[in-house]
């Protein structure tokens, strides 16, 4: 792909030269800085660590933001990630473990999987796109997010990717996300309740 055709984005690039995507910068942290990479004819931006695009490799996820009304009141699925630790909705990677599996069918599996529920698709959200590096390797990551009713289950069922699931008040929503990507996400569907 021609350089003139990249797309901007933003990474967040740590003070010591490292880099995470800015999907998963975490707020309030004053060690990383957003640094905008533009489109720059006839010079490579991703020079030095970073591979050109055609060299990245794609990933698809799905997932769910999860909500259930107890006498009047919305509450939302919450989850802490048991390696990065952050909170999350539950996500994870579209046919990694059904072949030709689509994304809705991954995204409630994933919610079973992850946090012990049952949802009911309502609606599909815009995905979110971020960078980030895993091995050595750059990645770029679609995450394809559903609106979901709680049908059934108990999040005391949650498996072991996630060290603690919650239910939380609308308002608490946001401040308690770790990721930038999912706070984007959650002011969205936020909206639709």
């Amino acid at each position: 792909m021609p350089v003139v055709q990249w797309i901007e984005h933003l990474v967040a690039v740590q003070a010591v030269g490292g880099s995470i995507p800015l999907g998963h910068a975490k707020e309030g942290s004053h060690s990383w800085s957003i640094v905008r990479i533009s489109k720059i004819r006839g010079r490579n931006p991703y020079a030095g660590s970073n591979p050109a695009p055609s060299a990245m490799k794609l990933e698809f996820s799905a997932g769910g933001i999860v909500f259930k009304k107890e006498k009047g009141k919305a509450y939302i699925l919450v989850s802490q990630h048991s390696g990065h630790h952050g909170w999350v909705f539950p996500k994870g990677r579209i046919g990694d473990h059904v072949e030709n599996e689509g994304r809705k069918e991954t995204a409630l599996r994933e919610v079973k999987e992850e946090v012990g529920v049952e949802g009911k698709i309502l609606k599909p959200l815009k995905p979110v796109t971020y960078f980030y590096k895993w091995e050595g390797k750059s990645i770029k990551k679609t995450v394809y997010y559903f609106l979901m009713e709680y049908v059934s289950g108990d999040i005391k069922d949650h498996d072991w990717e996630m060290e603690q699931v919650e239910w939380l008040p609308i308002e608490e929503v946001e401040k308690r996300l770790t990721y930038i990507s999912d706070k984007k996400v959650w002011r969205k569907a936020a909206k639709l309740l």
